[in-house]
């Protein structure tokens, strides 16, 4: 790990410093724990108008975003891909529906059917099951009650849980945001 002065002069050398053209208060990746001299984190924490008045600007609650651990969005700016929100404002994260859910238009729990389809016609699958098979629900499969089948019974969502929704997180890298103080 590069030491904090080689960080600094880093940022000096693309321009990142004292007199620097980025306004005060733009959220730059940093990479480092400490922030550079001027540089506050984007912690959530409050801080005094009177000491940046020109932070104050930029954030007139006093009070830096909380970006640790978040993604930034771009506004929506009347553009109706995410309306009703401010700037600034945080957001959850978004479930998305499973295939099954799709697939059979519930959201509640339910139980379907999955199996593999043997090619003997008109035949019931009642033994040859192998020893300790699973369904998707860790049930044990059972003799089929149709042709050509071996089933089981897969969950679709449990009650009570999210577990029929998947939340999704891109891969990332994580830096500390930081902004320009003064």
């Amino acid at each position: 790990m590069m030491p904090v002065s080689c960080y600094l002069c880093i940022f000096l050398n693309v321009g990142l410093g004292e007199g620097s053209a980025l306004p005060v208060g733009v959220p730059v990746p940093w990479p480092s724990a400490t922030p550079p001299t001027g540089w506050l984190k984007c912690n959530g924490a409050a801080f005094s108008a009177e000491e940046y008045p020109e932070l104050a600007k930029a954030y007139p609650t006093n009070k830096l975003p909380d970006l640790r651990g978040e993604f930034i969005r771009g506004w929506d700016d009347g553009r109706g891909v995410d309306s009703g929100r401010s700037l600034l404002s945080g957001q959850d994260a978004t479930f998305i529906r499973t295939a099954l859910q799709d697939y059979y238009g519930v959201d509640t729990t339910t139980s379907v059917k999955v199996g593999i389809a043997f090619a003997s016609a008109d035949k019931v699958q009642t033994s040859g099951i192998p020893a300790n098979s699973k369904a998707g629900d860790s049930s044990n499969y059972v003799p089929a009650s149709s042709d050509n089948s071996i089933t089981g019974t897969q969950r679709t969502a449990e009650d009570g849980f999210y577990s029929a929704w998947i939340s999704v997180r891109p891969r990332n890298t994580s830096f500390n945001y930081i902004v320009r103080a003064a």
